[in-house]
């Protein structure tokens, strides 16, 4: 089932998530829904809280850049209860937008390589080393699970200019090609 994507201005994208363990409620079911959810929206990642969950699982799908970012290949993970173990000191500046932020892209410096930690959709324990743009995907959807969002880091000049698409967000009368929950309506 396709559901709503919530955008700036949800509480829940604020919130510290919970863990969840192998008897949370339908979790392959939740987990079936936000790969569609994410799909439709034409996105590559999707952390609970944007859909409305405050637990710690996130879904990615990064294949279709594959052609620009060669590790994106065959990239898809659901991660439970991840945790960032490591991050290189190396970083790389690159335009990225979310879900919860239509029309809105910015440059964001992310760590160039990680070590993450999670369980898989059979709850098996993993750690994986990522690098580049599988990297900046994972640290972002997982920022999500922080309650931080892609807004916390672009300038507050950055944030002034985007003001305007802010609030039309948050009014829920941004533009938008996929069903959106916002804050106010």
């Amino acid at each position: 089932m396709i559901l709503p994507i919530y955008t700036y201005g949800q509480p829940v994208l604020r919130e510290k998530t919970h863990e969840i363990d192998v008897d949370y409620p339908d979790i392959k079911q939740l987990i079936a829904d936000m790969f569609a959810t994410m799909y439709h929206a034409e996105g590559v990642g999707l952390a609970a809280p944007q859909i409305g969950h405050s637990i710690r699982l996130l879904v990615i799908d990064t294949d279709a850049l594959k052609k620009d970012y060669p590790e994106c290949k065959n990239f898809k993970r659901v991660m439970i209860n991840p945790d960032i173990i490591e991050k290189s000191d190396k970083t790389i500046v690159q335009e990225e937008g979310c879900l919860s932020f239509p029309g809105i892209h910015e440059k964001v410096e992310r760590a160039a390589k990680i070590r993450v930690r999670y369980l898989n959709e059979d709850f098996a324990a993993q750690e994986e080393i990522l690098e580049n743009f599988t990297a900046r995907v994972v640290l972002h959807e997982c920022e999500h699970l922080n309650g931080e969002m892609l807004i916390d880091h672009i300038s507050p000049i950055r944030k002034q200019l985007n003001k305007g698409k802010l609030n039309s967000i948050i009014k829920g009368t941004a533009s938008c090609a996929y069903r959106i929950k916002p804050s106010k309506k």
